[in-house]
């Protein structure tokens, strides 16, 4: 996987998250958060590109948000469950995946506008 990064709500002005992962290779956007039992409090996967995701193979939920090349939330989708299909989102260039609830405690929303910081 690649490089570490911040994931900030700049609307909210709210962290989502402070161990984020970047997936940016075919590869690591392939395998995506799959082998893992959790996402912890904190951790997130950022995939790019990207305009949606599956939770085929996974073992737990997550919150999935898109978000266009200026870091728009387009879409939120909260407690994506395992062995199903997100949604395909016109416009997305980044999908975040974050620990379920996350969203809905940081009052996240489409419309917000999101930063990635390397750290």
């Amino acid at each position: 996987m690649g490089q570490q990064v911040r994931i900030v709500n700049e609307t909210r002005e709210t962290v989502l998250a402070t161990r984020a992962t970047v997936a940016d290779s075919f590869w690591s956007r392939f395998r995506g958060l799959l082998g893992r039992s959790e996402l912890a409090e904190g951790d997130g996967l950022v995939i790019e590109p990207c305009s949606s995701v599956h939770m085929l193979g996974m073992t737990f939920a997550l919150d999935a948000l898109h978000l266009d090349r200026s870091g728009t939330v387009l879409r939120v989708v909260p407690d994506l469950r395992p062995n199903r299909f997100g949604p395909i989102v016109k416009g997305t260039h980044v999908v975040l995946e974050l620990p379920s609830g996350t969203a809905t405690a940081t009052g996240t929303v489409a419309g917000d506008r999101v930063v990635i910081e390397a750290v």
